[in-house]
């Protein structure tokens, strides 16, 4: 048997993913378009509508106050979303509530000044109104950091070694919010997951109309299925005599969205009275804000690859983090109990149907906007059980992840430098938000536990986020370790031509601005 040849046995580096049937800049049909953006629209309920339930019964709220946070996140979901598509980074990313202001908004929650406060609707305002003002206070950093270009300056210190890790941690990272979930209610969770595979994978050559109807649909048509499927095991009294951890999970009629949503209402800033401000509140929000800056940061270099676009350049990539600051400022004015972020789950649907399109994302931006302001439609949707969401984020996240790795195709894999780096900052970014997870279920508070409560809310929030301590670790690692010696090996050569808007000929077609704004804010 003859030797196989080099190219045999290896694959050349691409800047751009191959297969995909749709890039940023291209475009489905008007009705294919609008049955995708559906689809988004329904896979951000999952996060929109978990974050608030968590939240609002902590702050003493009712259905309705849970149910009129959700409404406002949605809505906000929805302008943050258009206005990132629109004049920030342009990547097809859907702007959603994020879990990194989970710390300090329970640290706010728990604050003694608001505990002591009796009336319970009373306590949910004043604690809405106090994680209002620290949100607008702390969105100051993103808006200063993106707009002033030192988030570019900053970005000149990664290549796609460092980078690997960050991305890849971004759905790794997210491993707690997958079949954990999925086992609280087995009975519908592994069906959904099963059925989503296969519609998206081994049946997606079925096709009607030219249409690979199963693949691009995957998540409509198998939420549908399961969604019916969870309500007959419900109505049929399957889950009555369960525990009640097991009907919270699994029955379809446990949500109270639906009975308590109003037919029409308008979110408006500032519905929740005026904002207060507190600095140690403040200070603690500030850690969430550069958690999301950093998680957002590998999201949109995910995107970018699955929207079949370059690495977006540092100006873009600071100038969609400022947007994302303004997106921050809105949820503190408007009120929506967690600040934003891209939403990973979203993401990785673009590479699931192969559909990197923009305008289906800001197809369904009009559809969280639409369905925010008609109560009773939009919470039908929202109160399908979150198990159904977790099967799919078993599939999404680990395609965010995959997409991570395969920079390392540009980097020297043969190098011990590189192994180093990337398994101790892989490691080391999965294992210290586990052990400060465990800290704290086990001590009800995080390891860093001082007086200073701003301090311990800035340090517990920072080392939670799997993409941040990743981040602290392989930048540190890359740019110390040998780095003068090292550049091939880290891939710079190929990194280098994006870093600029003029550096490679193709950023003018995915990242220019509309309305021939660049000629107010000409590229750097």
């Amino acid at each position: 048997m003859a030797a196989p040849k080099p190219e045999e046995i290896s694959h050349p580096p691409m800047d751009q993913l191959q297969g995909l049937e749709y890039c940023i800049d291209s475009n489905p049909s008007w009705g294919e378009a609008i049955a995708l953006g559906f689809q988004h629209y329904i896979l951000a309920l999952g996060t929109a509508v978990m974050i608030p339930s968590f939240l609002v019964p902590l702050m003493g709220g009712t259905d309705d106050d849970k149910v009129r946070v959700v409404q406002t996140l949605l809505f906000v979901e929805g302008i943050n979303t258009l206005l990132q598509t629109l004049f920030g980074t342009r990547l097809p990313t859907v702007v959603g509530g994020s879990y990194a202001f989970m710390v300090p908004v329970i640290s706010i929650i728990h604050d003694s000044s608001l505990m002591e406060i009796s009336d319970p609707h009373q306590r949910f305002l004043n604690t809405m109104r106090a994680i209002q003002g620290a949100m607008i206070v702390a969105s100051s950093i993103q808006i200063i950091l993106g707009y002033s270009q030192i988030w570019a300056i900053c970005s000149r210190f990664f290549s796609p070694l460092g980078m690997v890790p960050v991305i890849s941690l971004v759905g790794f990272g997210l491993f707690d919010r997958g079949f954990p979930v999925v086992g609280r209610c087995v009975e519908i969770g592994i069906p959904m997951l099963f059925l989503f595979i296969a519609f998206s994978q081994y049946l997606k050559h079925f096709q009607t109309k030219q249409l690979p109807v199963l693949e691009r649909f995957a998540l409509l048509i198998s939420v549908t299925v399961i969604w019916a499927y969870a309500h007959l095991l419900t109505a049929s009294g399957a889950y009555r005599h369960r525990p009640e951890t097991t009907q919270r999970n699994c029955r379809t009629d446990r949500a109270n969205l639906i009975s308590s949503a109003p037919w029409i209402k308008i979110p408006y800033p500032l519905q929740w009275g005026a904002p207060t401000f507190d600095a140690g509140h403040a200070f603690g929000m500030m850690a969430a804000v550069l958690v999301s800056l950093i998680e957002s940061t590998g999201a949109y270099k995910a995107a970018s690859r699955l929207a079949s676009a370059t690495p977006p350049p540092a100006h873009v990539l600071s100038r969609g983090i400022g947007w994302q600051g303004i997106g921050i400022l809105l949820s503190g004015l408007f009120g929506t109990s967690t600040g934003s972020t891209v939403s990973v789950e979203n993401v990785g649907l673009l590479g699931s149907t192969r559909v990197g399109s923009r305008r289906v994302i800001q197809i369904s931006a009009g559809f969280m906007i639409f369905f925010s302001i008609l109560g009773k439609f939009g919470a039908l949707f929202a109160s399908i059980p979150f198990t159904i969401f977790a099967a799919v984020y078993c599939v999404l996240f680990g395609l965010v992840a995959s997409v991570g790795l395969s920079f390392l195709q540009f980097t020297n894999m043969n190098s011990m430098r590189n192994l180093f780096i990337t398994g101790v900052a892989f490691f080391l970014g999965l294992s210290i938000p586990e052990y400060f997870r465990e800290y704290t279920s086990a001590a009800l508070h995080g390891p860093a536990h001082t007086r200073a409560g701003w301090f311990n809310d800035f340090l517990n929030t920072i080392f939670f986020s799997s993409p941040t301590v990743a981040l602290i670790v392989a930048i540190f690692l890359d740019n110390t370790l040998d780095y003068k010696d090292s550049a091939r090996d880290r891939g710079m050569p190929w990194w280098v031509k994006f870093r600029t808007f003029k550096g490679d000929s193709r950023n003018e077609e995915f990242y220019t601005l509309p309305f021939n704004l660049n000629r107010f804010f000409p590229p750097s």
